[in-house]
């Protein structure tokens, strides 16, 4: 993912179509079956799925989760970390 930001206002683009076709197809896929699921969940990832899909559209919210999943990753592989998932209103927590 891109970012150009500036006076403090922060501009993230979408996932780039010049990098690797198969990890960003399979970012696509594993997102539109985590929306597939959303759908019944009130976990707080499930709930900015739903909003942004209502909001937006199948299709775009499948790539701005997409988009989500790829910041994740590329955050715990640079700080060297395993990936904590929040936890829900209710003290649950539970990674997608």
């Amino acid at each position: 993912p891109k970012q150009h930001s500036s006076g403090g206002k922060d501009r993230l683009l979408g996932i780039s179509k010049r990098g690797d076709r198969y990890l960003r197809s399979l970012l696509v896929h594993g997102a539109r079956s985590v929306i597939i699921q959303a759908a019944t969940k009130d976990d707080r990832l499930s709930r900015w799925i739903n909003r942004i899909r209502a909001e937006r559209g199948y299709n775009k919210a499948i790539v701005a989760l997409a988009n989500k999943m790829a910041r994740i990753g590329w955050a715990v592989i640079v700080q060297k970390t395993v990936y904590q998932a929040a936890a829900d209103r209710h003290g649950e927590r539970h990674a997608w």
